[in-house]
């Protein structure tokens, strides 16, 4: 058997981040990212070189998740978010190439290890809005209480952003971190990527031997937006990674075949092949603005 490629999921980030800088050197970037490559490092490079042929160099998808999340950061912090707290933030660079007021708060939460290396490669760099980084089990539920209480004090209307954890995640995990984040007040939205249970299979066939017991995929509901509409969210944009990135012309030649025929319930995905990027809110908020 290989040797795991990710044997932890703090090696995602690395791989993620060597994507966001393959496109940002592209002429037609759908973003700039001048950090990624820097983050990414080697290591990176190794890690999507090394995965399956089929994964090799399929960047689209996180290429697509990391420019709808940026247009929606921006559509929550126009609707009145000010602050934002990005869990399991891995080596995100929002905070210093988005245009965002400089007077909003943004809170990265991660393992000690990860912000450690993030803080020295970007201590020569400023961010664009009032940044602070707080090592953190998100694992350990007292832990992540205790974080998000603190990490609130003196906020009016949070964003919480959860790109790319929640499929590390078994569906009671997802549960008990929906419901802490629920019991804060302050939390205006939570931003989240969701596959079907049709791509999570397919991500588990493509990559699972590639991943080590640390970075296993486990979350992908077959109710869909449903299963966090059950938790008392509201749905307020959900956007298709397949019909996103055919419109933004990112999709494979073959996948542009399918994509006019890809529309699928987002509460009932059924075998179809769905990923989104969701965007929930509280029933009671009034979200004007948007």
């Amino acid at each position: 058997m290989a040797e795991a490629a990710l044997p932890d999921i703090s090696d995602t980030a690395r791989w993620v981040a060597y994507y966001r800088a393959l496109e940002s050197e592209r002429p037609d970037a759908l973003f700039r990212d001048p950090f990624a490559r820097r983050l990414a490092g080697e290591r990176g490079r190794a890690i999507a070189e090394s995965m399956p042929g089929e994964m090799r160099g399929n960047s689209w998808p996180m290429v697509v998740r990391t420019y709808l999340i940026d247009e929606l950061v921006q559509k929550s912090v126009a609707q009145g978010a000010d602050r934002v707290l990005n869990l399991a933030a891995g080596l995100d660079t929002r905070p210093y190439r988005l245009a965002l007021p400089a007077s909003l708060a943004w809170v990265e939460a991660d393992l000690p290890a990860l912000l450690r290396e993030k803080e020295r490669l970007l201590a020569d760099e400023n961010p664009v809005c009032q940044l602070r980084r707080v090592p953190v089990d998100l694992t350990q539920p007292a832990a992540r209480r205790a974080f998000l209480k603190a990490a609130l004090e003196g906020c009016r209307r949070a964003l919480i952003l959860t790109e790319g954890l929640l499929v590390y995640l078994e569906p009671e995990e997802v549960r008990a971190l929906g419901r802490d984040v629920a019991a804060q007040s302050a939390v205006a939205f939570w931003m989240l990527d969701l596959p079907s249970p049709t791509i999570l299979k397919m991500l588990q066939r493509r990559t699972g031997s590639r991943l080590g017991p640390g970075a296993q995929m486990k979350f992908g509901p077959a109710e869909g937006v449903g299963f966090f509409e059950a938790m008392g969210w509201q749905p307020l944009d959900v956007r298709s990674y397949l019909t996103e990135a055919a419109r933004l012309k990112r999709l494979p030649a073959l996948l542009r075949l399918v994509a006019p025929f890809s529309h699928t319930d987002p509460r009932n995905p059924g075998r179809r092949p769905w990923s989104a990027v969701v965007r929930l809110g509280r029933p009671a908020q009034n979200l004007a603005g948007g």
